[in-house]
């Protein structure tokens, strides 16, 4: 039998979500919510309602969630929700990933076409690696960070929470990403990164504090 999933958000990462667990062979998505109800529908699965359709959901007996929020914050605010309310979180892991049986992933994970997670690679509770990013052995990547698509994060680097990484970016090894900080699309990092910094360019440069 499987297990009954309601994935949280409704945007364009939940359309990314969804199209991942109707491969799943555990997993019966039971529909999805949006706290503005909007769309109706993706994929054919059915918007519940907002958030305050969860405490009847987890009575009907959908045991099981997942936050398909792309906003950290947000992804960071609804992941508290579930796990007060008693849901089990699953992953959402594409049968185009690579995951190193040496690798150790947390809960509401999202792996998307082509991502890779070497060995020895540590990803939190919430973390996205978005399509064909990787993250390289002994990296470590802190609750609900977001590694974006074509991302290449070498050995040993630490994502701190809520780190958003843009796409096309290469951080070399040994490098320390700060709690929030923002990393620009296409940027090279070659340097710590502090928290809630933004940083840009080749080779990145602090553009805010």
């Amino acid at each position: 039998m499987k297990d009954r999933v309601v994935v949280v958000g409704g945007g364009g990462h939940a359309r990314v979500i969804l199209d991942i667990l109707s491969d799943a062979a555990d997993l019966e998505i039971a529909g999805f919510t949006s706290m503005d109800r909007q769309p109706e529908t993706l994929w054919g699965y059915r918007c519940l309602g907002g958030d305050e359709v969860l405490d009847g959901l987890l009575t009907s007996g959908v045991r099981h969630g997942l936050v398909a929020v792309g906003s950290n914050r947000r992804r960071s605010e609804c992941l508290q929700l579930l796990r007060e309310k008693g849901f089990r979180l699953v992953n959402a892991i594409s049968r185009a990933a690579f995951i190193s049986a040496h690798a150790k992933l947390g809960l509401s994970v999202a792996l998307m076409p082509g991502a890779v997670v070497n060995a020895g690679a540590q990803l939190d509770d919430g973390v996205i690696v978005n399509t064909n990013a990787s993250v390289d052995h002994d990296c470590v990547v802190g609750p609900c960070a977001h590694i974006g698509p074509g991302v290449s994060l070498a050995g040993g680097v630490r994502v701190g929470e809520g780190a958003f990484v843009g796409a096309g970016s290469t951080v070399v090894p040994n490098i320390e990403i700060g709690a929030w900080a923002t990393i620009g699309a296409g940027s090279l990092v070659i340097r710590n990164v502090a928290d809630g910094a933004l940083v840009m360019g080749v080779p990145a440069k602090l553009r805010r504090t």
